[in-house]
Formats: C-alpha cells, structure tokens, sequence
C-alpha cells in the first residue's frame, strides 16, 4: 500500500503470534472519546496486523479480543462489543478471504449472543478454504479455565476407560486444550505497557518470547509490528538449555 513501510527482511519469522490487545478504552479517554470510540479505532489495528502478518510469514495469529473476565464490565459496553465483533465478522470476510486468511476461534464460544456466535460461525465457513495465515480470536476465553476444562476432559477419558493415568503426559494434556490443533505462540505482544498475562493462554505461553510496547492497540500498526518481529529476530531461544 502507498505510504506503508515496506516490511525488513528478518532473520527469522515466528510461526505463531499472539497479541494483548490493550489500551483501547485508555486511548479514548486520552482523547475525551467514549470507550466505544476506542474499541473502533482498535478493529483498525486487527485489520492491518492481520494483513501484514500474513505477509510476513506469520502462520498462526491468535487475538485476545474477549476475556470472560470481560463479561463484568458495564452491560452497554458488552452489548456494544458483541454487536462490534458481530459487525467486523461479517464486514472482514471478503478482506480475509483477498488475503487467503483462514478465520478460528477459541474460548467458551456457547457464551456469546446468538447472533455473534452464528456470524463467528458463517465467518469461519466462509474462510476454511483458505491456506494462509490462520487467525484465531480468542473470544469468552480465558487460561484457567480452559486447563480446568482439559483436566475434566482428561478425567472422562480415564472413567470410560480411554485412557490409562500411566499415559497421562504434556502432549496428551495439550490435546485436550482449545488450540490442540496449533502450534505453541513463539512472540507474545502486548500493547498499552502492562506488565501481566492477563490470564492468556497460560499453558502455551511456557516458552513464549514476550514482547511489551507501550503503545496503545489502536495506535499499533505495520511499523510497531515490525519492531516486535525484528526484535524477536533478534533473541536466541533455549527452552530452558544453555546456548552453544
């Protein structure tokens, strides 16, 4: 695109990103807008680092878009949310599938409104044959709950007689975790400063480079993600050895 940094050549390009979305509703305070103004801005921010990961190389993006946590706050703000997600999941279909952009999603997906959960759902149809980047929204979604949910699957494997506990180890633990069918994120991003994982994938983040900005989300773009990938180029990854 004119005007668009043109991407670095990096050493290396992680198969797998995952983003903290943060800082949407500071941004609109910032800005003496309502929070609504910044969740807007920050579907922006989806649009372009969806794009150029996807040229990059980038194989897996999974988004933070909604935690359960997020369901306490101000039932106008949820409904306005559900009815944003719902909104940019039918309106990006076409640039998703321009882009060979394969839409997924994890998370307590039963939690949302019908009319999310059935727009996620045509979404996702409309883009399966796609053979690019796979983005994957965490939505309703949340780290512990999602290893209580895969102890209890576990359990019921073992009472029906599926499973010996003897067998019972990290790979047949992470089979039983909403993102069972990717890879482990290699770069976590997260924007707005915060320090924390927010309850985020807490099980596949083990050996995840960890990437803070202090950059708020609607103001990260194409040239913020850059500076991620090449300072992740830049890491020597161990997984708990020692470097040659």
């Amino acid at each position: 695109m004119t005007g668009q940094p043109s991407a670095p050549r990096l050493t290396k390009v992680p198969q797998h990103v995952a983003v903290i979305m943060d800082g949407n509703g500071r941004w609109a305070r910032e800005r003496n807008m309502m929070r609504v103004q910044g969740h807007r801005a920050g579907v922006d921010s989806v649009r372009e680092i969806v794009r150029t990961a996807g040229e990059v190389g980038v194989k897996y993006l999974t988004l933070y878009a909604f935690s359960v946590e997020n369901w306490s706050r101000p039932k106008t703000e949820v409904s306005t949310l559900m009815k944003l997600l719902a909104k940019f999941l039918k309106d990006e279909v076409p640039e998703l599938n321009r882009n060979n952009v394969r839409l997924q999603a994890i998370g307590r997906i039963t939690d949302l409104p019908k009319a999310a959960q059935d727009q996620l759902h045509d979404s996702i149809e409309a883009t399966s044959k796609n053979t690019g980047l796979t983005l994957i929204l965490a939505l309703s979604y949340s780290g512990r709950v999602e290893i209580i949910e895969a102890v209890q699957s576990i359990i019921r494997e073992v009472k029906l007689g599926h499973l010996d506990t003897a067998q019972i180890d990290a790979d047949v633990f992470k089979h039983h975790l909403y993102t069972r069918y990717y890879p482990d994120p290699d770069l976590l991003i997260r924007t707005s400063g915060e320090m924390r994982l927010s309850n985020f994938l807490l099980w596949q983040l083990s050996y995840t480079e960890i990437y803070v900005t202090s950059t708020l989300w609607p103001d990260f773009r194409r040239e913020e993600f850059f500076r991620a990938l090449e300072d992740y180029a830049k890491r020597q990854r161990r997984f708990g050895a020692v470097s040659s």
